[in-house]
């Protein structure tokens, strides 16, 4: 008896599917608020940082003049937001109130940005003993609470612009070096800086021209946010009395001189508040802007 020998056939193979990955597109409503967002910050910014540097010759009283009666209201002959309990220009203060904050913020960012990313750039390209050190520190000092050791500061000497200025900057140069040697260790392993290395090129070629410049938008974006947060500060330590000392105006300031007449003129308190959340917000918004045009990562989103 034979067997009749049956082809056995092997199942089809599975189709083998790849998944792509398809870029998250906003909805138009989105695109557009965010544009409009954006816009609108950069114009904000503008408008006041011209009015801010031209206050000397703008055609508005001086900040500390009394231009007419007290709790005069918006819009009125004599000011344009207003008066104060003394019957100043709450106009002319907010805007000199923005030269200040403003100059704080810049100065002691900038400073910051310079010291931090200084130390950060060495830290994360040498590592080992230099990368301990900063980052020792970087813990000393972020160790102390800001608002404490502003307040200190400005107890033990007496509280101005450049007192506050400093301490702003020597606060801030810690949150850069951490973010400037992330940065840095990030592109210290891309192929353009072994490409630099084969071809002879020292550390300092290295770090200051073919790292830095990759690494120049995202600690830029990080220092336009960290000047809002430094602005902010300045208003708390000015309302707490120990900022920018009067007749001087600041907003945390006006805001001090003004809080207990809040139920019976809650204009002259908002108006500086107005000011100093568009600002932080405009700010905010730019840093946001920067880093999702050109962080190449967060495009995809």
């Amino acid at each position: 008896m034979t067997r009749e020998l049956v082809p056995v056939t092997s199942p089809a193979p599975l189709p083998i599917t790849k998944t792509l990955y398809v870029p998250r597109r906003r909805a138009p409503l989105v695109r557009f608020l965010k544009r409009a967002s954006h816009v609108l910050a950069i114009t904000w910014l503008i408008l006041l940082t011209v009015l801010a540097a031209t206050a000397g010759w703008l055609p508005i009283p001086a900040y500390d003049a009394v231009v007419g009666a007290p709790f005069q209201r918006m819009l009125s002959p004599d000011a344009l937001l207003g008066t104060d309990s003394i019957g100043r220009s709450i106009f002319s203060r907010a805007i000199f109130g923005a030269r200040a904050s403003l100059t704080f913020g810049l100065i002691a960012a900038s400073v910051a940005l310079v010291v931090g990313g200084l130390l950060g750039l060495i830290a994360g390209y040498f590592r080992g003993f230099m990368e301990t050190i900063v980052d020792l520190c970087s813990e000393v000092v972020q160790a102390f609470p800001a608002m404490l050791f502003l307040v200190a500061i400005a107890a033990a000497i007496r509280p101005s612009l450049t007192t506050l200025t400093v301490s702003g900057a020597v606060l801030m140069v810690p949150a850069f070096a951490r973010m400037m040697k992330g940065a840095v260790l990030a592109q210290t392993g891309r192929e353009f800086v072994s490409a630099a290395r084969a071809q002879g090129a020292g550390p300092v070629r290295i770090m200051f021209r073919e790292i830095l410049p990759n690494t120049l938008m995202s600690i830029a974006s990080f220092g336009i946010m960290m000047m809002a947060t430094l602005i902010v500060v300045e208003g708390s330590v000015s309302f707490l009395g120990y900022g920018i000392p009067a007749p001087q105006p600041s907003w945390g300031g006006m805001v001090a001189e003004s809080q207990s007449q809040l139920a019976s003129q809650p204009a002259v308190v908002m108006i500086p508040i107005v000011f100093l959340f568009f600002t932080v917000f405009a700010l905010n918004a730019v840093s946001d802007w920067l880093r999702s045009r050109f962080d190449v990562g967060q495009n995809q989103i």
